[in-house]
This record gives structure tokens, sequence and C-alpha cells, in this order.
């Protein structure tokens, strides 16, 4: 769908065109969608989405976008293992296994000075291995166009926590042996490698976002840290068995 040049972005009515796509678990090209324009705009229409969406749960997922922006974008569904987790697939729906953290005190924004690493482990009070589902509104995700991905929560289509894990983890966890399998068929069978090799990198990127909203990074949220195995597809339903450092195990239904 051809754009106006002149046209001001409406971000109420991105909002609108990704929750009618998702609802339908269908896709579009990005040519398709009025884009936004900067990174406020892109924030704009994915908060209109997640009221369209009805989101109420604290859990987060943080990265950067490909010119170092710290971002952020809520997951949903999110379930936890031991309540029977069962996410929703789609064609398109990819697969990462993750670390999570949950925060017990508030990190707020720094007008002064930056928080280092062990400011972020002091403020960790819990650590989880979590599954994280994606499968964007966007037929090619954030390749064309990264604000557009960002506006679309980032692609996450679904979050699973599983169990916790000791809080040294979050210090090791990449090197870990990390097997996961689909429909009993080993897809990932290696050691865990973060993007960034440590998984705080996002977070404590995200804590020192002066611009990040001030309702941010309270404690009692979770925020899943990115992927530990990449990001795996799945072509069909089916069950996902995770055994982080062959003792840690979180089982999953996509359906």
């Amino acid at each position: 769908m051809a754009v106006s040049a002149a046209a001001p972005f409406d971000p109420r009515a991105l909002a609108a065109k990704l929750h009618s796509l998702h609802r339908a678990q269908n896709q579009a090209p990005t040519a398709e969608f009025a884009l936004p324009v900067d990174l406020r705009h892109a924030m704009d229409a994915q908060n209109f989405l997640a009221a369209d969406e009805a989101i109420e749960s604290n859990a987060w997922k943080v990265t950067v976008s490909p010119d170092g922006q710290a971002v952020t974008a809520p997951l949903h569904p999110y379930v936890q293992a031991d309540s029977g987790a069962r996410i929703p697939w789609q064609r398109g729906t990819r697969f990462e296994a993750e670390i999570a953290v949950r925060l017990g005190r508030d990190l707020p924004i720094r007008r002064e000075g930056n928080y280092s690493r062990a400011d972020i482990v002091d403020a960790v009070d819990a650590v989880h291995l979590g599954a994280e589902l994606l499968a964007s509104a966007v037929e090619e995700s954030g390749k064309i166009s990264f604000l557009l991905f960002l506006a679309d929560r980032l692609g996450n289509s679904g979050y699973v926590l599983g169990p916790r894990l000791e809080k040294p983890v979050i210090d090791t966890a990449s090197g870990t042996p990390l097997k996961v399998t689909f429909n009993g068929q080993p897809i990932y069978d290696a050691p865990a490698q973060h993007p960034k090799g440590d998984v705080l990198t996002w977070l404590l990127d995200y804590a020192n976002d002066g611009m990040r909203p001030n309702t941010s990074l309270k404690a009692g949220a979770l925020i899943t840290t990115g992927t530990l195995c990449g990001a795996i597809e799945l072509i069909t339903p089916g069950e996902v068995e995770i055994v982080f450092g062959r003792s840690t195990y979180l089982r999953l239904a996509v359906v």
C-alpha cells in the first residue's frame, strides 16, 4: 500500500492493523504498512497495540536497534510452565531458549552517572530459564524496517517462564550445555551462546537509557535477556523440551 510522504503517521491505525493481522494469524509485507519515522512513533504504536491486546503482565524483552538504541516490548501471552504452558502456533513461529531475571528493586533513571553491571546483578532477585516464541505480523520481521518491528512488540508471540536457576547463572549462561528437542527430535545441542556473550548486556543498556519511561524497570518486573540458541523455526505445532546444564528442564506445547 503506497503511503504519501506528506501523510501524517497514525500510530493507532498501525496498531489496529497489526492487531488485526495477529488475530487472523496472518502476515503482510513491509510495503503494505505506514512506517514509523522515529522511535517515538514506533513506541506510540507499540503502546496502542499492547492496549488493543489487553496486555497486563509485567514481563518484558530487551534488545538494541541496529543503530545501538536500547528498546523493549511486553511479552504476551505470558505463562508459567508449572501451570501447563501452551502457546499458539502459526506459520513462521520461531523459538528461543533464554534466561529471564526478576528485579527485586527499582532501577530508576539516573541523571548523573551510569549503572554498572554489578548494579544490575545486585538488583536481580531471581533468575529463571525461559522460552520465547516469535511470530511477527510483518513478513520480513525487522529486516526492512526495525521501527515497524519494534511497533509489533519486537515480534513476540508468547513467553513461558520456566524453573528458577541459581543466581550465578547470569555470569555463566553462555557456554552452559543446552539441548532443545521438538517432538522428540534434537533441534539444538551445543553450548548456550548469547549474541553478546553476556546475558545482561541489553538490560544494562536499557537501564542506562535516559529516555526510557519513568515507570520502567520497577521491582517485580520480569525481563528476558536474549536467545541462547538463535531463533529456530517450528514448522508445525508440537512439544518443546529444553535441558539447560543437563539438569534443568522446561517443557511447553506449541499448539
